[in-house]
């Protein structure tokens, strides 16, 4: 082993048991320069732990979101980013101003005005997945029965999609944001959420609607073929993502109940928490320098959201959930061009869930030792498999 190999740290530092954001990435940010990880491919890639390394990571143009430069960070063949080629309209994968076309379509269905407009919606959705919880007694599974329900079904509502097919979306994302799905038990799902958002497309060319899918195809700025791409893109991001955020702020708002009614304590759990910590992967497409390291053209980089968002340079108290603390500034969204579409979706469906337990289900609680919970360790996203309540 080279002395190089020897300062590789493993790509994953989560564990069962351990906290997170793993401990290793304060570590991290106290060296010099950046870190160097070994992906279970064999590749390498540089961590950037620091707030504001992260942020300038990706604002950066030498440094390149599209998987199809050589170099760019792939933990296995279909973690991470498929390429704009293999499915058009993943936008995510283009940098500008290739990527600026898909935004420009996109802007006008996530502008602050229309997703106020979708309070009633989704408050309708959150009281209906409350009335059938407390239909079946006084306990629930709350992933499952409610943190899952309520983002599925809104963005289902939002695309267009019919609520018989809620489970088959999230039966498919389920595989594609673990990390130990195979790479063929991946491209299966892929293949069956293509096909029928393809249908779907099909259907709505010709009996459009009032959804998403229906405004973009008579804007006529994308192609049927693009459009599928988006339509898968915001079908995984606009429900796993929530449905993490929600399950985790119901466990760290049940032991601080005294912000459960504090109009700051979304951004803070957006912070505290940092679900999309691993979903930025980068490559230099140029020599460039972050935080004093020399990262060259063709080095992959993993800016790590959780590791930026437990800065104590940016927060103080990082690893305290403290909503009194001005959390603006943080990286949940990401940042730059690349920001998340959706987040404003995501903090009305948080403020409405929350609002709707606590207000209806005043006695809810978990119903095991906060130690016996199961995180997804094993996942993209990070979150929750389960989350046993009782009231």
């Amino acid at each position: 082993m080279t002395s190089a190999d020897a300062d590789l740290v493993p790509f994953m530092m989560r564990r069962p048991g351990a906290p997170f954001p793993p401990p290793e990435y304060e570590d991290f940010r106290t060296r010099p320069g950046l870190v160097k990880a070994a992906l279970p491919s064999g590749e390498t890639v540089w961590l950037v732990t620091r707030h504001e390394e992260v942020r300038a990571v990706l604002t950066d143009p030498r440094i390149s979101s599209n998987p199809d430069h050589e170099g760019f960070p792939r933990p296995s063949r279909t973690v991470g980013a498929p390429s704009a080629d293999d499915v058009p309209g993943w936008f995510v994968s283009l940098d500008p101003p290739d990527h600026n076309r898909f935004r420009k379509a996109l802007i006008p269905e996530f502008t602050v005005r229309r997703i106020r407009s979708l309070r009633p919606a989704v408050e309708e959705i959150v009281d209906r997945a409350i009335d059938q919880m407390l239909a079946k007694g006084n306990t629930a599974e709350l992933v499952e029965d409610f943190s899952l329900t309520v983002p599925s079904l809104v963005i289902s509502s939002l695309l267009g999609v019919p609520k018989v097919d809620r489970d088959f979306f999230e039966e498919k994302t389920k595989v594609l944001v673990t990390l130990t799905s195979t790479d063929e038990e991946r491209d299966k799902a892929s293949e069956h959420l293509l096909r029928y958002i393809n249908r779907l497309i099909t259907i709505k060319s010709k009996r459009p609607g009032d959804d998403l899918i229906s405004r973009l195809l008579q804007g006529g700025l994308l192609t049927p073929q693009e459009l599928s791409g988006v339509s898968m893109l915001l079908l995984i991001a606009g429900h796993e993502t929530t449905a993490n955020n929600i399950s985790l702020g119901v466990v760290t708002l049940l032991q601080q109940k005294q912000w459960i009614d504090d109009d700051r304590m979304i951004e803070e759990l957006l912070r505290y928490h940092s679900v999309a910590d691993l979903v930025a992967l980068r490559v230099a497409i140029e020599d460039v320098e972050i935080g004093g390291q020399l990262v060259r053209a063709g080095e992959g980089i993993v800016p790590l959201v959780a590791g930026a968002n437990h800065d104590p340079e940016m927060f103080e108290r990082p690893h305290e959930f403290d909503p009194a603390r001005p959390a603006t500034g943080h990286v949940a969204f990401g940042y730059g061009v690349h920001q998340c579409l959706g987040q404003n979706l995501v903090r009305l469906e948080m403020d409405v869930a929350y609002r709707g337990l606590f207000e209806r289900i005043p006695a809810l609680e978990v119903a095991v030792p906060l130690e016996e919970l199961r995180f997804k360790y094993d996942g993209v996203l990070f979150g929750l498999h389960a989350l046993p309540v009782r009231w």
